[in-house]
């Protein structure tokens, strides 16, 4: 389910004073009923979980990352030294002390993310191409029912009028495509590994 803004921007997350010059772009509750201490399971999750385009995702999931990757090779958006350590520094470099000090929480195998940091109830990471820098941020909330869901948010910091042509050229497909294949994956893919959390 589509959240408001708010629902992010109105948390004591850590990733507000690293990341103030980003935008939120998406905020969407995740079918992920769980305990207080289960934020790690879905950052492994995320982090060990299948490639886009395998054949167990959706049809029209694997279509969409397809022409996205297909359309950044003949643009490219994806090219060595436009990503993070490359056109923009690691947020990591940002980071205070404290985080800074901790492990930073697993990098994806499947995904071009790289993680920032991870603590008891939030894990942001970081990815970065020719268009923009964005920060994918799971958050660990209390569902109101004595119970707790991860919220996804998605910020973003677009570079120029490339990037904000590409983000508003990007959002009807998330929103018809990307975002409810991936939110029925995440909710499959959390029922089947239940057992693992007990």
């Amino acid at each position: 389910m589509r959240l408001p803004s708010t629902a992010h921007t109105s948390r004591p997350w850590r990733i507000h004073e690293i990341a103030p010059d980003f935008r939120v772009e998406d905020v969407w509750a995740l079918p992920t009923p769980g305990g207080p201490d289960d934020l790690p399971y879905l950052v492994r999750q995320f982090t060990d979980g299948e490639e886009p385009g395998k054949a167990s995702s959706s049809f029209v999931y694997r279509t969409l990352f397809a022409l996205r990757w297909k359309l950044g090779r003949l643009l490219h958006l994806d090219g060595a030294g436009s990503g993070v350590g490359g056109r923009v520094p690691s947020l990591r470099d940002r980071l205070p002390a404290d985080l800074r000090a901790a492990p930073p929480g697993p990098d994806s195998d499947s995904l071009p993310f790289r993680s920032v940091y991870l603590l008891h109830d939030e894990w942001a990471a970081e990815l970065a191409n020719r268009t923009m820098h964005g920060v994918l941020h799971l958050g660990w909330v209390p569902d109101g029912a004595g119970g707790y869901r991860a919220q996804m948010a998605v910020l973003v910091k677009p570079n120029g009028l490339l990037g904000a042509a590409y983000m508003l050229g990007i959002k009807p497909f998330r929103y018809v495509g990307v975002y409810p294949a991936l939110l029925r994956s995440i909710g499959r893919r959390w029922e089947e590994t239940a057992g693992q959390r007990k």
